[in-house]
């Protein structure tokens, strides 16, 4: 890098000063100007010491990467308009701190921030294909118990000839609310609260209940579990509940 430094500034001597004899004097100059080159851009690319998830529980405006909707896996994210800005900028609550540094130390890979973005996204599909009856989907997104809970109330919807006309119009607030380790499993709880459009239509099209121009607060708490230490990188819900 030094070297790369060295041409830089002997160029720029060339262009700007003029072809002069080179001296002792002007060839300490230049060196000294590599090394200051150098060094700038040291600081600028960094070097990775291997404990940059000491900190680990980013703030909203220090993620960067793109969440998956798989939690870990997946293209997609949620749009801006279904995610709003929280003051204090955490994705966590206090409580959740202890166990997300647990967390941490058994699996340094997991990152609250972009677990947080996938949470959202999975929350946004998971209420649209419960909404559609979307059974593939929530095949991927929710573990048996959670899945066959879902279908269950699809099927008797599907019986009474009504369908869903729902729309989330956004999430007001997402954080993390407890972490737990237990027999090689981590189950992490997410409260969500957001704005929900929500509409039961019969099978004539007719509206049975809710309402087109309402929405209506909502406050759920969804748990999302994982096998530690599993070469499948995907969380599934595991439970969902109203607070």
């Amino acid at each position: 890098m030094a070297a790369d430094g060295l041409c830089i500034a002997a160029t720029f001597s060339k262009t700007h000063i003029g072809l002069q004899p080179v001296t002792a004097i002007s060839i300490v100059l230049l060196a000294m100007i590599a090394a200051f080159l150098g060094m700038r851009l040291y600081s600028v690319l960094g070097k990775r010491t291997g404990h940059e998830q000491e900190p680990v529980l980013p703030r909203r405006d220090e993620r960067t990467a793109p969440a998956p909707v798989r939690l870990d896996d997946s293209d997609a994210a949620p749009s801006a308009q279904g995610s709003a800005a929280d003051p204090s900028g955490l994705v966590y609550e206090p409580a959740a701190e202890s166990g997300l540094r647990a967390l941490l130390a058994t699996d340094r890979s997991f990152d609250a921030g972009r677990f947080m973005e996938g949470a959202e996204a999975a929350y946004r599909m998971i209420l649209e294909a419960f909404w559609a009856g979307d059974r593939d989907t929530l095949r991927d997104l929710c573990d048996q118990d959670s899945y066959e809970a879902f279908v269950e109330a699809i099927a008797a919807r599907e019986a009474r000839g009504e369908r869903l006309d729902n729309r989330l119009i956004r999430i007001d607030s997402a954080k993390i609310t407890a972490v737990e380790l237990a027999g090689g499993e981590a189950r992490v709880t997410v409260r969500y609260r957001a704005d929900i459009s929500a509409v039961t239509r019969d099978a004539d099209g007719v509206v049975i209940a809710g309402s087109m121009v309402d929405a209506r607060e909502t406050d759920d708490i969804w748990t999302f579990r994982r096998a530690i230490g599993s070469n499948d990188p995907n969380w599934l819900l595991d439970e969902a509940e109203t607070a």
